[in-house]
């Protein structure tokens, strides 16, 4: 009897697989890190470039599938469902192959996978919001948040097509890792006819139903000839992740140790995958937090375009349901960076910073962050951003910094919160899933005191692939649908934080002084940019 599935999760720095019950429970799990990135390989973080290759991928979904495997009988499994970061694209030849993957090509970084958090395509993210907000034309954007970012599908493509002519001339098309890894497995890559995610369609190519797909040829042709033609070797139908995209090839299920019957369902973000993993409903505020985070909701009809955010998109997240995403560029990439900049002189416990910049009290006169050190990336996307410290005096501690820039995290995020209520979007409860929500109570306990909101965190450590889980379970029929499938295959909870009355006082005066300082350096930035 077929009842298991497996979901992989394509993160930042590794691939999650897990192995669940159809009826609910995770049989196994396995993480493996991609091998190239961990050596810093393609990667030139003082140029924003974070570039993938398509190796650490493919190495990662054989590791970990066989090792969730090897507790169970292979017969069983019926389907796997794939979620990945994004926009990450990826220039590919005719017959969907990633550049890099081609012998001459293997080591040049503009023909392996942008990943999401790359910010080299600012000045084109720029050209791309000044056509589609041009007086008298149509705004592109507009289901976007009406801000195009530097991390997104046409940025980046234009900005290697200026940059790296040897990629120029060889690309036929470009796709978004969760489409070409789904692609891959069942052998379906040809550009013109691959399944396309509705997700990464909508929430970062600018797709959609009111004007047929991606805007028109002459949108992108005016912004540079460059872009010319690369619409017309793309797509115009999306799909939401419960249509199965094929099955396993022969080769691919050989290789993973699975029969070829193993249907493979439709692909999405990660964070998309974590909210159903969390069970999302209506008013409900699913915040992925790790190093960057998502944030999800979704609502039966929207009548309005929401300003500031990353998108909404009819069956992103749940089919039938429009997705609403925003987030953070940095949250747990903030506190790594701090964890480096110490280390310089030596090794440091993050722990040990935590625990005392949590026995520190509330001070809404001394140290403030900004939490944009990789830009912002909502409420309205700004990549020219960069984060900084006030209040800084000759007796500042190391854990008094911490602390400011673990509240600054929670500030970014109570702003994102902020902007869907007063756009008309109900948030009645906040859940959290992600690495640093199971792992450090104290900024779980500052996000809930600066939001005043309680937060539960869900019980499972790996959402976003239980997500990926329900899918597949939904592609192979063994649920009719993704909401019977959230339903019998979610975690449930296992922490509840509640806001701490007196301290929801004390960040309300530090919270406002946050306001005020970002407004002023955002509008320094700006000046030195301009």
């Amino acid at each position: 009897m077929k009842n298991l599935v497996i979901g992989l999760d394509f993160g930042t720095d590794s691939v999650r697989a897990v192995l669940v019950r159809s009826d609910g429970g995770i049989v196994a799990s396995a993480v493996h890190p991609y091998a190239r990135w961990a050596n810093g390989e393609f990667c030139c973080a003082a140029r924003s470039q974070y570039r993938q290759h398509p190796l650490d991928y493919l190495e990662g979904v054989e590791a970990t599938i066989r090792e969730v495997l090897r507790c169970c009988d292979p017969a069983a499994v019926a389907g796997i469902g794939i979620d990945t970061t994004g926009s990450t694209p990826c220039a590919v030849d005719r017959n969907g192959t990633p550049l890099s993957l081609l012998p001459e090509f293997s080591a040049d970084p503009d023909a392996m996978f942008l990943l999401w958090k790359d910010h080299t395509a600012r000045r084109e993210a720029d050209e791309i919001n000044a056509a589609a907000h041009r007086p008298g034309g149509v705004d592109y954007t507009r289901y976007e948040g009406g801000i195009y970012s530097s991390e997104w599908f046409w940025s980046k493509i234009l900005h290697v097509l200026r940059h790296n002519e040897k990629v120029r001339s060889a690309a036929f098309s470009w796709v978004e890792h969760c489409d070409w890894i789904t692609a891959e497995l069942t052998g379906t890559t040809d550009p013109l006819t691959m399944k396309r995610s509705r997700c990464a369609a909508g929430h970062k190519a600018m797709w959609h139903e009111s004007w047929g797909g991606l805007p028109p040829e002459e949108f992108f042709s005016g912004i540079d000839p460059l872009l010319a033609g690369i619409r017309d070797r793309l797509y115009s139908e999306t799909f939401t992740a419960d249509v199965p995209v094929g099955t396993l090839t022969p080769a691919w299920a050989a290789r993973l140790g699975l029969s070829p019957d193993v249907v493979v369902a439709g692909s999405a973000f990660d964070c998309h995958f974590g909210a159903v993993g969390a069970d999302i409903r209506p008013g409900q505020l699913v915040k992925v937090i790790g190093t960057s985070t998502c944030d999800i909701i979704v609502a039966p009809r929207v009548e309005q375009c929401v300003r500031g955010i990353c998108g909404q998109v009819n069956g992103s997240v749940v089919p039938g349901l429009t997705g609403l995403e925003a987030g953070q560029s940095a949250f747990g990439d903030l506190y790594a960076w701090f964890k480096r900049f110490l280390s310089w002189a030596g090794e440091v416990s993050l722990p040990k910073l935590e625990a005392e910049a949590a026995a520190l009290p509330i001070d809404p006169a001394g140290v403030l962050a900004l939490d944009w050190i990789n830009g912002r990336r909502t409420p309205d996307a700004n990549a020219y951003l960069s984060g900084a410290l006030f209040g800084l005096v000759a007796g500042t501690t190391a854990p008094a910094v911490f602390r400011a820039l673990v509240e600054a995290t929670a500030f970014g995020a109570r702003r994102i919160a902020e902007r869907f209520v007063r756009e008309g979007i109900s948030v009645d409860s906040v859940v959290a899933i992600g690495g640093i929500s199971r792992k450090s109570p104290f900024v779980m306990q500052c996000c809930a005191d600066v939001m005043n909101m309680p937060i539960r965190v869900a019980a499972s450590d790996q959402v976003c692939a239980l997500g990926g889980a329900m899918f597949a379970a939904t592609a192979a029929k063994l649920w009719p649908d993704i909401e019977m499938a959230m339903e019998k295959m979610n975690s449930g909870f296992d922490a509840i934080y509640e806001p701490i009355p007196a301290n929801v006082a004390g960040y309300e005066t530090l919270y406002r002084r946050y306001l005020r300082y970002a407004a002023a350096t955002e509008k320094e930035i700006m000046a030195d940019v301009r």
